[in-house]
């Protein structure tokens, strides 16, 4: 083989395997509650009393036959915890506005798509009300916008609702990619949800990095699906132990330095 045949060879070989090394982080997939979104510890019977009348006098406007607030509130109370108990038991999340459809259906309740929509999110607003996000949260999301940004949650609240809520923010035209549990059969940390989410961002689980406040949920799952990860400082976490392969950052801002830290440690093949 002459020379130069000979060191396009070896170029074309370094090139490839430059390629198939290639572990810089390309997409980071945040959690939501307690991640992107704090809520604190709550009272969830106060708030959803709150979301019972919100809903109840929209409905009740709309001439829909509700009956007392004091039996609409008890039953949709007493209706949610059951459906959660079940979903913690099958580990699959439901999704809110099918069940208000649902059973509403059953009462008579005859609305159409957009107002069954608005009373889903009268039921959330409650809780999205007491939700803070982290001083200067947008700058630091500009900061990463030269890589895939997208969301992987663990909820029964429809993604309307949330993504409504991301909206007012100013948050949501971040994420390009919103994953929410209540769309599959399995939910956070059984690893199809992460590979899912991989699959919908474009990315292989390697080029990943995988933000979130729960050491089992969104953390050591993440990991055994091939994402590096990043445990954000919660009441969540407090006093967890970081698994061993996992950063912790205090708050998200810390993320493009790190990011930039890691992709600066990935191992080049030299030409």
């Amino acid at each position: 083989m002459s020379e130069p045949a000979n060191a396009f060879t070896h170029l074309r070989i370094n090139a490839f395997t430059v390629i198939m090394s290639d572990k810089r982080i390309k997409a980071v997939l945040f959690d939501l509650g307690e991640t992107l979104l704090n809520f604190g510890r709550v009272n969830a019977t106060s708030l959803f009393r709150q979301g019972a009348r919100l809903s109840y006098d929209f409905l009740k406007s709309l001439g829909q036959p509700v009956g007392n607030f004091e039996w609409y509130f008890w039953l949709n109370l007493i209706r949610v915890r059951m459906r959660h108990l079940l979903s913690n038991i099958m580990r699959r999340d439901f999704d809110a506005l099918e069940l208000l459809r649902k059973v509403g259906g059953r009462k008579g309740v005859k609305l159409d798509n957009e107002q069954w929509k608005q009373l889903a999110w009268l039921w959330y607003e409650p809780l999205s009300k007491l939700a803070k996000i982290e001083p200067g949260i947008k700058q630091t999301l500009t900061k990463l916008k030269g890589l895939k940004l997208g969301i992987v949650s663990n909820t029964f609240v429809n993604g309307y609702s949330l993504e409504k809520h991301l909206q007012r923010l100013g948050l949501l035209e971040f994420f390009s990619v919103r994953v929410f549990s209540h769309e599959f059969e399995f939910r956070k940390p059984d690893v199809r949800i992460f590979e899912a989410a991989a699959e919908r961002i474009g990315e292989m689980p390697e080029n990943i990095l995988f933000v979130g406040d729960n050491v089992n949920n969104d953390i050591k799952p993440a990991v055994k699906t091939g994402m590096r990860a990043v445990l954000k400082g919660a009441y969540t976490n407090t006093g967890k132990k970081i698994p061993e392969g996992a950063w912790k950052v205090e708050r998200l801002s810390e993320l493009p330095g790190l990011i930039e830290k890691i992709n600066g440690e990935v191992t080049q093949v030299s030409w």
